[in-house]
């Protein structure tokens, strides 16, 4: 069983032995106790790269509104008449003069699927780039277009040359909490523009707001995220939550989530896992046998506990695979026919204390892979 969700808040007591897994229908993770489901074995799944022009045409977006005063223009209009808005059109223009993106430079905070799209973007419409990422991928670096556009070594060294900053980051609450913040902000232009479409608490909307009041800054700063210290402020331009809210963007969410499940579910494979180490297992050509999948504590003895049992059951193992992230570690084994695999299962949980879960692969009397299967062992549900 699996759960697949897209904003709703999952409580752990929704969570029965039954699930091997979970999955986010896009990026961010806020709404599962993924601490939670980590200790109890449960691998938490999402879609990184399915909203990514979604958000990137929401970027785009959000650079003009912060250039050219259309929202301030619209609510302007707004508050008037026909006849009015016919008299004054042309003569109030005056009002909203902004400035032309072509030429200007774009800091992008954060190269991944949406900042690489953003980044191709901007140069498109003859921005300058500049991009900053201290994890970058060597997958994401390879589409980036290396020859045309910077990379600042330091967050502030891209914030020094700025016009624009888009940030695309998780939101980390030791890590990438305040990223943008009271100390280097100061060193900004002073009419730089901000765009969070991905947390709010990324910018530090006190230290920002300190900034607009003293007149040190000048820019627009547009989120799709609400801001207790900038609530009302004229230079907070405040949308929905729209990022990936388009119907592409959630049927590509809700078919890479399934995809993910299926294949953790049919094969063990990890993929796009914001707990569990990436993992991939081949099926061996000729194998006749089952796969049993372990999760388990990252301790040392704990694999040589499993295999030592395994060794005593007569069970020979064809190939696997081990690995891990953080206090979890994730074991793939691809055994001999075995005879009785929950009584299996139940042995090697009382000779591996470190087992927190495991589960066979298909039907083990049929020697089928690429069916969910239904043996499957949940210590914390056993004892």
């Amino acid at each position: 069983m699996a759960i697949m969700l897209r904003s709703h808040q999952l409580k752990q007591e929704e969570v029965p032995p039954t699930v091997r897994c979970i999955v986010r229908c896009g990026a961010g993770v806020n709404n599962i106790p993924v601490p939670k489901m980590t200790e109890l074995g449960i691998p938490v799944f999402n879609t990184p790269g399915a909203n990514a022009n979604a958000v990137k045409e929401l970027v785009i977006c959000g650079l003009l509104l912060a250039s050219r005063g259309i929202l301030e223009g619209n609510k302007y209009t707004e508050e008037m008449d026909y006849d009015k808005v016919a008299k004054r059109i042309e003569k109030d223009k005056a009002k909203f003069v902004g400035c032309e993106i072509e030429g200007k430079t774009l800091g992008v905070v954060g190269l991944g699927a949406i900042g690489g799209r953003v980044v191709n973007a901007a140069l498109a419409l003859g921005m300058k780039v500049v991009g900053y990422d201290p994890v970058l991928s060597l997958d994401a670096a390879w589409k980036l277009p290396g020859d045309r556009m910077g990379r600042a070594e330091s967050l502030e060294e891209l914030l020094k040359v700025s016009d624009y900053v888009t940030v695309h980051v998780p939101y980390i609450k030791n890590a990438t909490h305040h990223m943008i913040n009271g100390a280097n902000l100061k060193l900004c232009k002073p009419n730089v523009s901000f765009l969070n479409f991905s947390r709010g608490e990324i910018i530090d909307g006190e230290a920002l707001l300190d900034m607009y009041k003293s007149g040190r800054m000048t820019g627009k700063y547009v989120s799709d995220f609400a801001d207790p210290f900038l609530s009302g402020h004229p230079k907070h331009l405040v949308i929905p939550h729209l990022g990936a809210s388009t119907e592409e963007a959630e049927d590509n969410s809700a078919a890479m989530a399934a995809d993910t499940v299926k294949d953790f579910l049919e094969t063990g494979t990890i993929r796009n896992s914001v707990n569990f180490p990436q993992t991939v297992l081949p099926p061996k050509p000729g194998h006749v046998g089952g796969r049993l999948c372990i999760v388990n504590k990252n301790e040392a003895g704990v694999l040589g506990q499993i295999t030592t049992f395994l060794g005593t059951q007569k069970v020979n193992i064809e190939q696997q695979i081990n690995t891990s992230r953080g206090d979890i570690a994730y074991t793939v084994l691809d055994l001999s026919k075995i005879d009785d695999p929950a009584g299996l299962q139940d042995g090697l949980a009382k000779a591996c204390p470190g087992v927190i879960s495991s589960r066979f692969i298909g039907n083990m009397f049929d020697d089928e892979m690429g069916k969910p299967g239904t043996f499957f062992y949940v210590k914390w549900a056993s004892s």
